[in-house]
Order: C-alpha cells, then sequence, then structure tokens
C-alpha cells in the first residue's frame, strides 16, 4: 500500500477522536451496532457519554481507565477498550473493568434508590493489536454466560466481545465480505491506506468513510498532530522500557543458570566420580582376590601332589623337580 494521509485508528488519541466525542456518536453507535451484530429492533439508537475514570483515585491523577465508556437508551454500559501493547491478564482486566461499572450502579443507587433489579447490563469490547486467546483462530470472540448444562442465556448482564487484530488476515479490499472485516481492515491498514483503495473499500457504508475522515491529518490541528506524535512516543518509550527490563531479567537468568548449573555440575561429578572409582575399586578387588585365591589353590595343589609321591616312595628331589616345592617344604611334610 502507498503512503497515506491518514493516521493511525488504534492510536489512543485518534481512537477517542474517532469513537469518543459528541460530534462522531454516530460513528460509535454504528460501530458497535456492527460489531455486535444488532439487528432491527435490537439495535442501539442512542448513546450517552459516561466518564471513563472509575476510581476518585485515579480521577484526581485525571488518569483515564477506558478509553470510551457510554450507555444506550436503555441504560445498558459499553466498555470500548483499544489494547496496542502486550499485557499480561488483559482478559482479566475486562472483566474487572465491567464488573466495576455494573457495581458502581449500586453504589450509585445509595442515594438514588437503586435496588438489584433495577442494575443493567455492561459490554466490554476490545480491539486488541496482540493476541490474547491462543487456542482460537477466528480473530473475533464473542464470550457471554451459559448454563453449563442446558447452554441457557439466563445471566444476561454481561457480555465481553475480543478483536484480535493479529488474527485478521485479509489484505485485499476486494476480499471484504462484511462490515465487521471493514472495521477490521480499518484499525489494521487505516494509515497504509491510499485514496484508491478507500473508494473501493466504501461501498454503501458511508460511516467508514467519515471513520477515514476522521484521521485525515489535513483536518487536525498543529497542537492535535503534536498531541498524536505524544501519544506515540509514550507508547514508544513504553515498550522501550519494557524490553529493558525483559533483556536484563533475561540476562541475569542465564548467568543465574550458568551459575546454578556449573554448581549442580560440580555436584553431579563428584557424586559419578566416587561412583566410578568405587566401581573400579570393587573391579580390582575382585581381580586381586581371584588371583590371590588362584595362587593359594596352586600351593594347595602342589603339596597334595607332594603328599602323595611322598607315599609312594618317591625321592625328594623328584618331588620338588615336580612340584615345584623345595626340599625343606617337603621335608616338613614328611613330619
Amino acid at each position: 500500500m502507498a503512503i497515506s494521509k491518514f493516521l493511525d485508528p488504534k492510536n489512543d488519541v485518534a481512537f477517542r477522536r474517532i469513537f469518543g466525542t459528541e460530534r462522531n456518536k454516530d460513528i460509535l453507535i454504528h460501530f458497535i451496532n456492527d460489531v455486535l451484530e444488532l439487528k432491527g429492533v435490537n439495535k442501539i439508537q442512542e448513546v450517552t457519554f459516561l466518564s471513563p475514570i472509575q476510581e476518585p483515585e485515579i480521577a484526581a491523577k485525571k488518569q483515564s481507565m477506558v478509553d470510551v465508556l457510554c450507555k444506550d437508551e436503555n441504560g445498558v454500559q459499553i466498555i470500548i477498550e483499544m489494547q496496542v501493547s502486550p499485557q499480561e491478564g488483559f482478559e482479566k482486566r475486562a472483566q474487572y473493568y465491567a464488573a466495576k461499572a455494573y457495581s458502581r450502579q449500586l453504589n450509585k443507587g445509595k442515594i438514588e434508590g437503586c435496588r438489584y433489579q433495577d442494575l443493567k447490563a455492561v459490554i466490554f469490547i476490545a480491539i486488541i493489536d496482540n493476541i490474547i486467546f491462543k487456542d482460537k483462530i477466528f480473530y473475533k470472540s464473542d464470550h457471554v454466560i451459559l448454563d453449563k448444562e442446558s447452554y441457557a442465556h439466563d445471566l444476561q448482564d454481561f457480555s465481553f466481545t475480543f478483536i484480535e487484530l493479529p488474527k485478521f488476515k485479509i489484505t485485499d479490499i476486494a476480499l471484504l465480505t462484511n462490515i465487521v472485516e471493514k472495521w477490521c481492515f480499518f484499525f489494521k491498514n487505516a494509515d497504509q491506506t491510499s485514496e484508491a483503495d478507500l473508494r473501493k473499500l466504501i461501498g454503501p457504508d458511508v460511516v467508514i468513510e467519515r471513520a477515514y475522515e476522521e484521521l485525515n491529518q489535513f483536518n487536525w490541528t498543529e497542537q492535535e498532530l503534536l498531541t498524536y506524535e505524544k501519544e506515540i512516543k509514550r507508547v514508544m518509550d513504553n515498550q522501550a522500557a519494557e524490553d529493558y527490563l525483559t533483556n536484563v531479567a533475561r540476562a541475569q537468568g542465564l548467568e543465574e543458570g550458568k551459575a546454578k548449573g556449573l554448581e549442580e555440575g560440580k555436584v553431579v561429578g563428584k557424586a559419578e566420580g566416587k561412583a566410578e572409582g568405587i566401581r573400579i575399586g570393587e573391579a580390582k578387588g575382585r581381580e586381586e582376590g581371584k588371583a590371590e585365591g588362584l595362587k593359594l589353590g596352586a600351593v594347595k595343589g602342589k603339596i597334595e601332589i607332594a603328599k602323595a609321591m611322598l607315599i609312594e616312595g618317591d625321592a625328594i628331589p623328584k618331588i620338588s623337580r615336580i612340584t615345584g616345592l623345595s626340599t625343606k617344604e617337603i621335608e616338613k611334610l614328611k613330619s
């Protein structure tokens, strides 16, 4: 793809510009309906933006916990998150945010008289630029609470939709078959899309064109572009810091592993050396014992032969010559 005039929608600043502002509320509504595949009377008609800050201490620091938080005309809360950097346990974070949004309704109700039966559902939608479900092939997964036996959807107040962009493999616009695929292509390739590509992509989906126009850098002020660049730098700095810590930990782990390996090698080597020494000693002892036994057996045999010859009346010199015993040793046998 050619160099594009469009910015990257995965950038937090760009993402909130498209999906988190009053003037683009229609883009947000369209996106939610498309991703959740809501049709007819189930389609969301209106949303109200809520504060994305869920904790007082975080609010004091003016740090946002979620990218977009809103509620529809029925009070259902919708959280939308763009996650670029890999984060261990992101699916647990999603559940935590949903639980906080759900319970906060009751906390607020201490004043307004909210009851458990008045609690409204929470929907969590995440667009992720990395893989969190390694055992799943499809790029989009929808999660709800079902009965284990009947699969009945009795507990309907929580749903989670994850779009894992690395699993979306379509690069040819002509192969896009539905609006969800167009949104995925938008998130993954917007900053590489040419005008010609855009014309092919839009078709009857004018809201996609609206989203692209919000990414057109010629529609951004110098200050807005500066904020966008700062966000890029922040992400890169965080990644560089994580990479450095990872490399340091890896190097430390290698050194510790090497030292432990050497120490264990010494212990094993000593044990093996000791075992080998015992084995060699045992073998040598057996050989020496065998030789000694044979030697003693040979002497005993000679003595028996000498005694037999003496009984037969053979002369001592003859006996000595045949048995190899000395004349003194043979004389002792006579007594």
